[in-house]
């Protein structure tokens, strides 16, 4: 499809007032989304939501000021989606496929109460000849809270799909050493930082405050979570459902990081994520369906 007529389609999924199509940092196609009481971002460039803010409060949404917004090259922030597969993988790419490849935008729309829904598409040919043919898409519902539904299905006739799934969010904060997160006490987790491969620990009876490199995988654990931000007076809660896993991370001083990451922004930002992977992963026979969803909100004072 040629660029004028790609653009002419997008524009198609436009409401006025409320969803506009936008070129993004590095020429990246992206929606610009205004609800009743928020305000979002999302490149289509992965899928990626880049900013969430609620009316009267700072940024929900971390982003790092060095992120490359390049085709091929995946965003440094936000939410990625990472999928087929969660970490490294010999012969392909960290954390997938699906956030380097641009997505398709399907459906637009916003209710009476100002709430607006945008969905994606994950393009059939993304996955190769390598996996079973399977179908992924994202909606994205920007209201009081950001709400994120994730549909994987597995449309081969013979195939089982066995993958990973996570949406990678980093969230803004105002000053790491004054915040503490709640949910995760007594599950145990996988220490990456300790280790390759992980090394298991024990849950913990308190509150987890980070003060160094931190990569933990919780299993198991289907709860919900809390950022408790002193320094901002404000907390955020990761809701999540069909989610056994979850990811915190934050790089702290001795974690080698890309170029595109400022070492000294990780006091601003740490990582929950939400998904299913390492021992969680998720398999599916032919024609089953999974869905992620993942709600986030916060709340002052």
């Amino acid at each position: 499809m040629k660029e004028d007529d790609q653009l002419e389609r997008l524009r198609r999924f436009e409401i006025a007032g409320h969803i506009a199509f936008a070129r993004g940092r590095g020429g990246l196609r992206k929606l610009d989304v205004t609800a009743s009481r928020s305000t979002a971002e999302i490149y289509l460039h992965g899928a990626h939501v880049t900013g969430f803010q609620k009316n009267g409060e700072p940024p929900l949404l971390f982003m790092s000021r060095l992120s490359r917004f390049e085709a091929g090259q995946p965003i440094r922030g936000g939410i990625p989606v990472c999928f087929p597969w969660f970490g490294p993988r010999e012969g392909g790419g960290t954390h997938g496929f699906a956030r380097i490849t641009e997505w398709e935008l399907t459906e637009t729309r916003v209710t009476p109460a100002g709430e607006a829904t945008l969905r994606f598409r994950l393009p059939p040919t993304a996955a190769g000849a390598a996996w079973p043919p399977l179908a992924t898409e994202l909606a994205v519902t920007v209201a009081d809270r950001l709400t994120l539904e994730w549909t994987t299905t597995n449309q081969s006739s013979d195939r089982p799909l066995a993958f990973e799934n996570c949406l990678h969010s980093y969230f803004a904060v105002g000053d790491l050493a004054r915040i503490s997160l709640t949910g995760l006490q007594g599950v145990p987790f996988l220490d990456h930082a300790a280790g390759a491969g992980g090394v298991p620990r024990d849950g913990e009876t308190a509150p987890l405050r980070i003060t160094k490199e931190t990569n933990r995988v919780y299993l198991d654990t289907p709860d919900a979570v809390e950022i408790r931000d002193e320094s901002l007076g404000r907390t955020i809660r990761v809701e999540k459902s069909n989610s056994r896993s979850t990811v915190v991370w934050n790089p702290g001083t001795t974690q080698k990081m890309p170029d595109d990451f400022d070492p000294a922004e990780h006091r601003r930002m740490v990582c929950v994520e939400s998904g299913n992977v390492k021992q969680n992963r998720l398999s599916l026979a032919p024609g089953e369906t999974s869905v992620l969803r993942v709600t986030l909100g916060s709340r002052t004072g």
